[in-house]
Formats: C-alpha cells, structure tokens, sequence
C-alpha cells in the first residue's frame, strides 16, 4: 500500500517548499528587512516664475 511516499511526491512536496521559501525571502528583502530596501522616493526640482507686472 502507498502512503506517499514516492519520489513524484516527494518532488512536488520540494518545489512547494522551494517556492514559498522564495516568496517569504523576497518580501523581506523587498520590505528592507534583509536588505537594502528599494527608495522609490524621487525628487523634482520645481522652479516658478511668475512674469513681471508693469
């Protein structure tokens, strides 16, 4: 009798794990937990000039 323990499973069982390990990774990195976070924050140099009035 099977009890799940084949190797068609076992693999299934791997790249599931590999994936969700590879999701949490990355949102911690994304969040600056593990890393560098990403500065998404840009800076504009606004200049105004208003036209002289006579």
């Amino acid at each position: 009798m099977d009890e799940g323990n084949s190797t068609g499973n076992n693999l299934i069982w791997a790249l599931t794990t590999l994936i969700i390990v590879a999701i949490i990774a990355g949102a911690l990195f994304y969040s600056g937990f593990l890393g560098k976070a990403v500065n998404n924050d840009k800076e504009v140099d606004i200049n105004v000039t208003v036209p002289e009035t006579k």
